[in-house]
Protein backbone atom coordinates (compact mmCIF):
# COMPACT_ATOMS: atom_id res chain seq x y z
CA UNK A 1 0.00 0.00 0.00
CA UNK A 2 1.57 3.49 -1.27
CA UNK A 3 1.14 6.85 1.22
CA UNK A 4 -1.47 8.32 -1.34
CA UNK A 5 -4.30 5.40 -0.88
CA UNK A 6 -4.30 5.95 2.92
CA UNK A 7 -7.58 8.22 4.56
CA UNK A 8 -6.98 11.35 5.33
CA UNK A 9 -7.20 11.05 8.57
CA UNK A 10 -5.23 8.35 9.48
CA UNK A 11 -2.20 9.65 7.14
CA UNK A 12 -2.39 12.80 9.84
CA UNK A 13 -2.42 10.61 12.66
CA UNK A 14 0.63 8.69 11.79
CA UNK A 15 2.42 11.97 11.33
CA UNK A 16 0.82 13.22 14.97
CA UNK A 17 2.66 10.12 16.55
CA UNK A 18 5.96 10.46 14.76
CA UNK A 19 6.03 14.23 15.81
CA UNK A 20 5.98 16.22 19.28
CA UNK A 21 4.34 13.62 19.41
CA UNK A 22 7.09 15.72 18.42
CA UNK A 23 4.26 17.41 16.76
CA UNK A 24 7.07 19.58 15.49
CA UNK A 25 7.58 16.47 13.16
CA UNK A 26 4.05 16.68 11.27
CA UNK A 27 4.83 19.38 9.90
CA UNK A 28 8.39 18.30 8.56
CA UNK A 29 7.11 15.23 7.67
CA UNK A 30 4.41 16.82 5.99
CA UNK A 31 6.85 18.44 3.38
CA UNK A 32 8.20 15.11 2.43
CA UNK A 33 4.90 13.27 2.39
CA UNK A 34 3.32 15.23 0.49
CA UNK A 35 5.78 15.70 -2.44
CA UNK A 36 5.57 11.86 -2.11
CA UNK A 37 1.88 11.68 -2.92
CA UNK A 38 2.33 14.90 -5.80
CA UNK A 39 0.35 17.06 -4.00
CA UNK A 40 2.98 20.11 -4.59
CA UNK A 41 5.28 20.58 -6.99
CA UNK A 42 8.58 18.11 -7.05
CA UNK A 43 11.82 19.27 -5.86
CA UNK A 44 10.97 19.51 -2.76
CA UNK A 45 12.64 21.14 0.57
CA UNK A 46 14.53 20.19 3.69
CA UNK A 47 12.90 18.52 6.45
CA UNK A 48 13.15 21.28 9.39
CA UNK A 49 16.10 21.38 11.62
CA UNK A 50 18.01 18.83 9.41
CA UNK A 51 21.70 19.72 9.80
CA UNK A 52 22.85 18.72 6.52
CA UNK A 53 19.31 19.69 4.23
CA UNK A 54 18.98 17.91 0.67
CA UNK A 55 16.64 17.93 -1.70
CA UNK A 56 13.81 15.30 -1.61
CA UNK A 57 12.49 13.86 -5.03
CA UNK A 58 9.13 12.49 -6.31
CA UNK A 59 9.65 9.34 -6.53
CA UNK A 60 7.60 6.78 -8.64
CA UNK A 61 6.35 4.14 -6.50
CA UNK A 62 6.84 0.36 -7.88
CA UNK A 63 3.51 -2.15 -7.17
CA UNK A 64 6.06 -4.97 -6.95
CA UNK A 65 8.98 -2.79 -4.50
CA UNK A 66 7.81 -2.33 -0.85
CA UNK A 67 6.94 0.76 0.78
CA UNK A 68 9.90 2.63 2.84
CA UNK A 69 9.46 1.66 6.20
CA UNK A 70 8.40 -2.25 5.20
CA UNK A 71 10.99 -3.24 7.28
CA UNK A 72 10.06 -1.54 10.10
CA UNK A 73 7.79 -4.06 12.18
CA UNK A 74 8.15 -3.12 15.25
CA UNK A 75 8.39 -2.40 18.17
CA UNK A 76 9.43 1.10 18.06
CA UNK A 77 10.57 3.96 20.77
CA UNK A 78 10.80 7.50 19.86
CA UNK A 79 12.24 9.98 22.05
CA UNK A 80 10.45 13.23 21.51
CA UNK A 81 12.46 15.97 23.91
CA UNK A 82 11.52 19.99 24.57
CA UNK A 83 14.38 21.95 25.23
CA UNK A 84 14.64 25.05 27.54
CA UNK A 85 13.94 28.38 25.83
CA UNK A 86 17.58 30.13 26.77
CA UNK A 87 19.62 28.53 24.36
CA UNK A 88 19.04 31.57 22.46
CA UNK A 89 21.30 32.80 25.14
CA UNK A 90 25.65 32.23 23.40
CA UNK A 91 26.88 29.45 25.58
CA UNK A 92 23.69 28.73 27.42
CA UNK A 93 23.77 24.65 27.45
CA UNK A 94 20.52 22.91 26.93
CA UNK A 95 18.28 21.37 29.65
CA UNK A 96 15.58 18.67 29.26
CA UNK A 97 12.70 20.32 30.45
CA UNK A 98 9.98 17.98 28.57
CA UNK A 99 10.91 14.37 27.95
CA UNK A 100 8.44 12.05 26.13
CA UNK A 101 8.50 8.38 24.62
CA UNK A 102 6.84 7.26 22.61
CA UNK A 103 6.33 3.36 21.88
CA UNK A 104 5.12 1.24 19.34
CA UNK A 105 4.58 -2.09 20.41
CA UNK A 106 5.08 -4.86 17.51
CA UNK A 107 2.47 -5.02 15.28
CA UNK A 108 2.36 -1.09 14.87
CA UNK A 109 -0.94 -1.29 15.71
CA UNK A 110 -1.26 0.64 18.85
CA UNK A 111 1.21 3.61 20.20
CA UNK A 112 1.46 4.77 24.13
CA UNK A 113 3.01 8.19 24.84
CA UNK A 114 4.22 8.81 28.61
CA UNK A 115 6.99 11.68 30.06
CA UNK A 116 9.08 11.30 32.32
CA UNK A 117 10.32 13.89 35.03
CA UNK A 118 12.62 16.04 34.56
CA UNK A 119 13.79 15.70 37.90
CA UNK A 120 13.94 12.23 37.65
CA UNK A 121 17.29 10.54 39.57
CA UNK A 122 18.49 8.36 37.26
CA UNK A 123 22.10 6.95 36.80
CA UNK A 124 23.77 8.89 33.87
CA UNK A 125 26.67 7.05 32.16
CA UNK A 126 29.96 7.78 31.53
CA UNK A 127 30.05 9.96 28.01
CA UNK A 128 34.06 10.77 26.83
CA UNK A 129 32.70 13.16 23.90
CA UNK A 130 31.81 15.60 26.66
CA UNK A 131 34.26 14.51 29.15
CA UNK A 132 31.67 13.54 31.85
CA UNK A 133 32.51 11.17 34.43
CA UNK A 134 29.05 9.67 34.83
CA UNK A 135 26.79 9.79 38.20
CA UNK A 136 23.43 9.30 39.39
CA UNK A 137 21.35 13.45 39.48
CA UNK A 138 18.26 14.42 37.23
CA UNK A 139 17.76 13.25 34.11
CA UNK A 140 17.49 17.08 32.92
CA UNK A 141 21.01 17.30 33.41
CA UNK A 142 22.20 14.24 31.09
CA UNK A 143 20.94 16.57 28.32
CA UNK A 144 23.01 19.81 29.28
CA UNK A 145 26.21 17.40 30.39
CA UNK A 146 26.11 15.95 27.30
CA UNK A 147 26.30 18.99 25.64
CA UNK A 148 29.24 20.19 26.70
CA UNK A 149 32.03 20.33 23.75
CA UNK A 150 35.17 20.02 24.69
CA UNK A 151 37.70 22.95 24.22
CA UNK A 152 34.36 25.31 23.07
CA UNK A 153 32.54 26.47 26.01
CA UNK A 154 30.51 28.95 24.60
CA UNK A 155 29.40 26.15 21.98
CA UNK A 156 27.25 23.38 23.53
CA UNK A 157 26.09 20.87 21.00
CA UNK A 158 22.53 19.97 21.31
CA UNK A 159 22.48 16.76 18.69
CA UNK A 160 25.78 15.74 21.50
CA UNK A 161 23.24 16.46 24.42
CA UNK A 162 20.58 14.41 22.62
CA UNK A 163 23.12 11.69 22.30
CA UNK A 164 23.52 11.02 25.82
CA UNK A 165 19.81 11.93 26.83
CA UNK A 166 19.37 9.11 24.73
CA UNK A 167 21.37 6.94 26.55
CA UNK A 168 20.29 7.41 29.68
CA UNK A 169 16.36 7.21 29.16
CA UNK A 170 17.36 4.23 26.87
CA UNK A 171 19.13 2.14 30.72
CA UNK A 172 15.97 3.79 32.92
CA UNK A 173 13.31 2.16 30.51
CA UNK A 174 15.08 -0.66 29.13
CA UNK A 175 13.87 0.50 25.69
CA UNK A 176 15.84 0.47 22.76
CA UNK A 177 15.60 4.15 21.44
CA UNK A 178 15.28 3.88 17.36
CA UNK A 179 14.50 8.13 16.76
CA UNK A 180 14.32 10.72 18.01
CA UNK A 181 13.60 14.90 17.83
CA UNK A 182 14.34 18.12 19.84
CA UNK A 183 12.40 21.18 19.81
CA UNK A 184 12.87 24.49 21.45
CA UNK A 185 10.16 26.32 23.14
CA UNK A 186 10.66 28.88 21.01
CA UNK A 187 9.96 26.68 18.19
CA UNK A 188 6.52 25.12 19.89
CA UNK A 189 5.29 29.06 20.14
CA UNK A 190 5.75 29.25 16.42
CA UNK A 191 3.98 26.04 15.29
CA UNK A 192 0.99 26.89 17.73
CA UNK A 193 0.92 30.60 15.86
CA UNK A 194 0.98 29.00 12.70
CA UNK A 195 -1.37 26.38 13.00
CA UNK A 196 -3.96 29.16 14.29
CA UNK A 197 -3.71 28.08 17.87
CA UNK A 198 -5.11 25.66 19.46
CA UNK A 199 -8.70 24.38 21.28
CA UNK A 200 -7.68 22.48 24.65
CA UNK A 201 -9.87 21.28 27.39
CA UNK A 202 -7.87 23.25 30.58
CA UNK A 203 -8.30 20.68 33.47
CA UNK A 204 -7.63 22.79 36.53
CA UNK A 205 -6.66 26.20 37.36
CA UNK A 206 -3.80 27.15 36.02
CA UNK A 207 -1.94 30.76 37.30
CA UNK A 208 1.38 31.48 35.09
CA UNK A 209 3.97 32.29 36.80
CA UNK A 210 6.22 34.14 33.94
CA UNK A 211 3.53 36.03 31.88
CA UNK A 212 1.47 38.82 32.16
CA UNK A 213 -2.46 38.76 30.79
CA UNK A 214 -0.70 40.54 27.90
CA UNK A 215 1.71 38.07 27.23
CA UNK A 216 4.78 40.54 28.40
CA UNK A 217 6.48 38.75 31.06
CA UNK A 218 6.26 39.46 34.47
CA UNK A 219 8.90 41.45 36.27
CA UNK A 220 11.59 39.42 38.62
CA UNK A 221 11.21 40.52 42.39
CA UNK A 222 13.07 39.24 45.39
CA UNK A 223 12.18 35.28 45.61
CA UNK A 224 9.96 35.36 42.35
CA UNK A 225 8.08 38.04 39.79
CA UNK A 226 5.41 40.63 40.69
CA UNK A 227 2.48 42.24 38.81
CA UNK A 228 -0.80 40.97 36.87
CA UNK A 229 -0.76 37.14 36.21
CA UNK A 230 -1.72 35.11 33.16
CA UNK A 231 -4.65 32.67 34.21
CA UNK A 232 -5.83 29.80 32.34
CA UNK A 233 -9.68 29.00 34.07
CA UNK A 234 -10.99 25.20 34.05
CA UNK A 235 -12.71 24.44 30.56
CA UNK A 236 -12.52 24.11 27.18
CA UNK A 237 -10.01 27.42 25.63
CA UNK A 238 -8.55 28.13 22.34
CA UNK A 239 -4.83 29.24 23.12
CA UNK A 240 -2.57 31.25 20.56
CA UNK A 241 1.11 30.37 20.57
CA UNK A 242 2.77 31.85 23.53
CA UNK A 243 0.01 30.80 25.74
CA UNK A 244 -0.45 27.23 24.72
CA UNK A 245 3.29 27.36 25.37
CA UNK A 246 2.95 29.20 28.94
CA UNK A 247 0.62 26.87 30.07
CA UNK A 248 2.35 23.72 29.32
CA UNK A 249 5.32 24.85 31.36
CA UNK A 250 3.77 25.85 34.60
CA UNK A 251 5.10 23.35 37.52
CA UNK A 252 4.20 25.55 40.55
CA UNK A 253 0.63 24.41 40.48
CA UNK A 254 -1.34 21.80 42.15
CA UNK A 255 -0.01 18.28 41.02
CA UNK A 256 3.38 19.78 40.34
CA UNK A 257 5.60 18.62 37.55
CA UNK A 258 3.43 15.86 37.21
CA UNK A 259 0.50 17.93 36.15
CA UNK A 260 2.60 19.51 33.81
CA UNK A 261 3.73 16.19 31.99
CA UNK A 262 -0.12 15.75 32.29
CA UNK A 263 -1.03 19.09 30.56
CA UNK A 264 2.22 18.73 27.68
CA UNK A 265 0.42 15.11 26.46
CA UNK A 266 -2.74 16.89 26.24
CA UNK A 267 -2.14 19.69 24.36
CA UNK A 268 0.48 17.37 21.74
CA UNK A 269 -3.26 15.72 21.31
CA UNK A 270 -5.01 19.00 20.89
CA UNK A 271 -2.10 19.93 18.26
CA UNK A 272 -2.92 16.42 16.38
CA UNK A 273 -6.41 16.88 15.99
CA UNK A 274 -5.86 20.60 15.01
CA UNK A 275 -3.87 19.24 12.02
CA UNK A 276 -6.13 16.24 11.24
CA UNK A 277 -9.34 18.68 11.62
CA UNK A 278 -7.62 21.11 9.33
CA UNK A 279 -6.62 18.38 6.49
CA UNK A 280 -3.33 20.20 6.40
CA UNK A 281 -2.41 17.01 4.36
CA UNK A 282 -4.43 18.71 1.38
CA UNK A 283 -2.91 22.27 1.29
CA UNK A 284 0.82 21.93 0.38
CA UNK A 285 1.26 25.76 1.02
CA UNK A 286 0.16 25.61 4.53
CA UNK A 287 2.41 22.82 5.08
CA UNK A 288 5.63 24.87 3.84
CA UNK A 289 4.73 27.63 5.95
CA UNK A 290 4.68 25.88 8.94
CA UNK A 291 7.65 24.16 8.19
CA UNK A 292 9.40 27.38 7.42
CA UNK A 293 8.10 28.89 10.91
CA UNK A 294 9.98 26.00 12.99
CA UNK A 295 13.30 26.91 11.13
CA UNK A 296 16.15 25.61 12.82
CA UNK A 297 14.42 24.82 16.51
CA UNK A 298 13.99 21.61 15.55
CA UNK A 299 16.23 18.56 15.21
CA UNK A 300 15.69 15.31 14.15
CA UNK A 301 17.70 13.09 15.90
CA UNK A 302 18.83 10.41 13.49
CA UNK A 303 17.12 7.04 13.26
CA UNK A 304 15.07 5.90 10.50
CA UNK A 305 14.11 8.71 7.71
CA UNK A 306 11.15 10.49 8.93
CA UNK A 307 9.00 9.05 6.13
CA UNK A 308 10.07 5.67 6.50
CA UNK A 309 8.51 5.96 10.32
CA UNK A 310 5.28 7.87 8.32
CA UNK A 311 4.51 4.60 6.07
CA UNK A 312 5.26 2.21 9.40
CA UNK A 313 3.02 3.59 11.47
CA UNK A 314 0.10 4.00 8.94
CA UNK A 315 -1.87 1.42 10.52
CA UNK A 316 -2.07 2.75 13.77
CA UNK A 317 -5.90 3.37 14.54
CA UNK A 318 -6.85 6.54 16.32
CA UNK A 319 -8.33 5.34 19.00
CA UNK A 320 -5.20 2.95 20.19
CA UNK A 321 -3.06 6.38 20.77
CA UNK A 322 -3.40 5.98 24.43
CA UNK A 323 -1.38 8.61 26.86
CA UNK A 324 0.31 7.57 29.77
CA UNK A 325 0.46 9.41 33.10
CA UNK A 326 3.27 7.82 35.77
CA UNK A 327 2.90 8.64 39.19
CA UNK A 328 5.81 9.31 41.23
CA UNK A 329 6.92 11.48 43.97
CA UNK A 330 10.09 13.77 45.71
CA UNK A 331 13.43 12.12 47.24
CA UNK A 332 15.03 14.02 49.89
CA UNK A 333 17.57 13.30 52.40
CA UNK A 334 16.90 15.18 55.19
CA UNK A 335 15.12 18.36 54.54
CA UNK A 336 17.28 18.50 51.30
CA UNK A 337 15.19 17.77 47.88
CA UNK A 338 17.67 15.68 45.55
CA UNK A 339 14.72 15.15 42.65
CA UNK A 340 11.80 12.87 41.58
CA UNK A 341 11.12 8.82 41.63
CA UNK A 342 8.25 6.72 39.55
CA UNK A 343 5.74 5.20 42.51
CA UNK A 344 5.83 1.01 41.81
CA UNK A 345 2.86 1.80 39.90
CA UNK A 346 4.98 3.98 37.54
CA UNK A 347 7.97 1.41 37.11
CA UNK A 348 5.71 -1.35 36.69
CA UNK A 349 3.80 0.23 33.82
CA UNK A 350 7.42 0.44 31.89
CA UNK A 351 8.03 -3.11 32.95
CA UNK A 352 4.68 -4.33 31.48
CA UNK A 353 5.23 -2.12 28.69
CA UNK A 354 8.60 -4.16 27.83
CA UNK A 355 6.66 -7.27 28.03
CA UNK A 356 4.05 -6.80 25.72
CA UNK A 357 1.01 -6.38 28.45
CA UNK A 358 0.64 -2.76 28.63
CA UNK A 359 -3.28 -2.63 27.89
CA UNK A 360 -3.57 -5.62 30.20
CA UNK A 361 -2.08 -3.55 33.02
CA UNK A 362 -3.74 0.05 32.39
CA UNK A 363 -7.23 -1.76 32.52
CA UNK A 364 -5.95 -3.27 35.77
CA UNK A 365 -4.73 0.62 36.81
CA UNK A 366 -7.22 3.20 34.90
CA UNK A 367 -5.41 5.92 36.22
CA UNK A 368 -2.47 6.22 34.84
CA UNK A 369 -4.65 6.80 31.45
CA UNK A 370 -4.30 10.63 30.30
CA UNK A 371 -8.34 11.74 29.78
CA UNK A 372 -9.60 14.75 27.94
Amino acid sequence: MILGSMAPRRRWLLLGLVALAAVALIAAGAVVITRLTGDSKPGGAPVAGSPTPSPVATPTPSPSGPPPGADITGPLNLLLVGVDTRVSVPGWEPHADAVLVLHVPKGLGQAYLFSLPRDLLVDIPAFPKADYKGGKTKLTHAMSFGSRVPGKPKQPSTTQGYELLRSTVSGYTGLRIDAGAVLTFNGFDKLVDTLGGVDIYVDQRVASLHRRPDGRYRESAPGGYKGPQQVYEKGNQHLNGWQALDYARQRYITGGDYARQRHQQQLIRALTRKILDEGLARQPDRVDQVTAALGDTLVYAGGPRIVDVAYALGGVPENRFTLVGLPGSGVGKGSAYRGEQLTNDGRKFITELRAGRADAYLAAHPTLVVKN
